[in-house]
């Protein structure tokens, strides 16, 4: 690192304890990052990282107020002692909640706000209203409404924004989190152009092992302290560090890991370079392990019931005259577990509304059952289909997880012993028990998603609809929430999921239906259409680095704990197994 550069951002002997906190969110944190680096900051929920992000505009203390000690210096300018609206010019913000930050009537007026606001000549705004909407790719959106914008859009919207102002640092907080695959990408290479013009600082906090390779440098933090600092390619190869920070291990060095075929700094972190040390290692696939793979999705699939959910030459139009879904036909049986994916703004959800009568048809028809959602009420369509939303604030408003809990049977007119029941097994199954007094709203967002589950759940649908089930949660909560989801679906609940998290889509789900410009592109099994690499990118869609190594040696595979089990190594017979604790160690993320 380059220690006598400029610096951009000081943090020193930092420590921030929040209001009736006694454990420090962080703790004696020492930060320095150069003018014009672009660096990633990464670790589990709760590690800093926001109140890090919060702290170097100066919300933190100015807005948040708590016990403040040490000092967060950006651009020469004190965190501490200077106003937030003096630091903004030296800093923008890209909030998790990124919506949160959108209120003007249109995109031209929203990159307008910030210049404005600092007295900037009218011409110039004008030309900084083009420059940003073509630099975040919404050029000839300037008269839309933030509203009417897809959440991709939106997100690309508010980093405009705080960009329009000509911050010399930039940092986003979980940038990508609402975006599909191809959106991730898009967001890193804004980052990276603005990085290579040399005079922005980026700090990125990001969930997304395969995003964070982007960066010059990569902090990982645990506890409000720095656990590592270095590249990004370093700190990610270490399978023990990447555990210990609680973020989401890059699957080909896991496998290669896993294998024990090669020192720890020489481990491939992508698929090409997997591909080729594959090849070099002389190892190979055996054909009937991996036929066994295919075998187990086939009997799975004779194993379903009847049809639970069904769509006609199903069409929606938005009363603005935008049609969002068009001529879309498909079955869903009972037992299934169905990921919708597609890009931001493909229709997924408008699609999904129509299965439980959130939506009616504006053509063609959707049943429930054999029941047609146009006749029959959106509560007894709920009775059968029960809809977990993306955001679990938009369908939480009682004062107690129990009332939460309770609300669905007490409308349906079960009795005070009935509801306790059912809150009890709703709980049990998200693993909340002993939490019926607490208030949902002081949880974290794992758990209320969990509450929003429970409160799905004690309705007893047989199908389950969750939207984006594990965005904002990180690696850990994402895990539990699928496991949770995948015991639903072992116990006999049919689930369907729309979610932009393809490791997710991989390892759990059993079919994937692919939507571009609202109609259906591809619909099958999950391994045979994560095989079609091109296709997927076509409706910016990118498998996992694990699919695309296996896609690269002629078979798909669907997690690193396939892969491992179907590897022979040089010196195995034919059909002779893998090391049983390499595919165990690589099923539990620890390899």
């Amino acid at each position: 690192m380059h220690t006598n550069a400029e610096k951009a951002v000081e943090v020193k002997g930092f420590s921030f304890w929040y209001r009736g906190s006694e454990s420090p969110a962080l703790d004696s944190l020492d930060l320095e990052v150069e003018r014009g680096r672009f660096v990633v900051i990464m670790g589990e929920s709760g590690a800093g990282k926001s109140t890090l992000a919060n702290s170097l505009n100066g919300l933190i203390p100015h807005f948040v107020r708590g016990r403040y000690e040490g000092s967060v210096t950006v651009g020469g300018l004190s965190a501490r002692e200077t106003p937030v609206s003096r630091m903004a010019r030296e800093i923008g913000l890209v909030f998790q909640d990124f919506e949160a930050q959108l209120f003007s009537t249109n995109a031209g007026l929203e990159v307008a706000f910030g210049p404005e606001n600092f007295g900037v000549p009218r011409p110039e705004i004008a030309l900084r209203i083009g420059d940003v909407l073509r630099t975040v790719n919404l050029e000839g959106f300037e008269g839309r409404h933030p509203a009417t914008l897809s959440g991709g859009q939106k997100q690309r919207l508010a980093i405009g924004s705080v960009l329009a102002a000509h911050p010399s640092v930039l940092c986003m907080d979980e940038p990508t989190t609402d975006l599909d695959p191809m959106g991730k990408v898009e967001v890193f290479s804004i980052a990276r152009r603005l990085s290579a013009q040399g005079d922005l600082t980026l700090i990125i906090i990001e969930h997304e092992t395969e995003e964070a390779l982007h960066a010059e440098r990569l902090v990982l933090m645990k506890k409000g302290r720095i656990l590592a600092d270095g590249t990004p390619g370093d700190l990610l190869r270490d399978a023990a560090l990447v555990a210990e920070a609680g973020i989401r291990p890059l699957q080909v060095p896991q496998y290669f890991a896993a294998l024990n075929v090669c020192p720890a700094e020489e481990l491939p972190l992508l698929p090409d370079e997997g591909a080729e040390l594959f090849r070099s290692k002389g190892l190979s696939l055996d054909d009937a392990r991996c036929r066994e793979l295919s075998e187990r999705d086939a009997a799975r699939e004779r194993s379903y019931g009847e049809a639970v959910v069904e769509v006609e030459d199903l069409s929606h139009v938005y009363p603005n005259g935008g049609t969002a879904v068009s001529g879309v036909t498909l079955s869903i049986r009972q037992g299934e577990f169905v990921a919708i994916l597609g890009h931001n703004g493909s229709g997924k959800t408008t699609l999904v509304k129509h299965f439980n009568g959130l939506l009616l048809p504006s053509g063609g028809r959707a049943l429930v059952r054999g029941r047609d959602t146009a006749k029959h009420s959106v509560f007894e369509i709920g009775k059968e289909v029960g809809y977990v939303f993306q955001n679990p604030d938009h369908q939480i408003f009682a004062d107690n997880v129990f009332d939460e809990v309770a609300f669905s049977p007490r409308i349906r007119g079960c009795s005070a012993e009935e509801v306790a029941s059912r809150v009890t097994e709703a709980l049990e199954a998200v693993g909340l028990q002993g939490y019926e007094k607490r208030d949902p709203f002081t949880l974290g967002k794992g758990e209320r998603q969990r509450v929003a589950v429970a409160s799905v759940l004690s309705a007893r649908p047989g199908v389950i609809i969750l939207d984006e089930p594990t965005t904002g949660l990180d690696y850990g909560e994402q895990r539990r929430m699928m496991e949770l989801i995948r015991k639903l679906n072992e116990a006999g609940q049919t689930i369907i999921m729309i979610t932009h998290t393809l490791w997710v889509v991989a390892e759990y789900a059993h079919r994937i239906v692919a939507m571009r410009g609202g109609r259906v592109v591809m619909d099958g099994p999950t391994r045979q259409v994560l095989a079609r690499e091109e296709e997927l990118a076509a409706s910016h869609l990118r498998p996992p680095h694990i699919v695309s190594l296996g896609n690269r040696l002629g078979r798909t595979v669907l997690s690193v704990e396939e892969l491992v089990r179907c590897t022979r190594m040089p010196d195995m017979p034919k059909n002779g197994h893998s090391p049983q604790n390499a595919a165990g160690s690589a099923e539990r993320g620890d390899a």
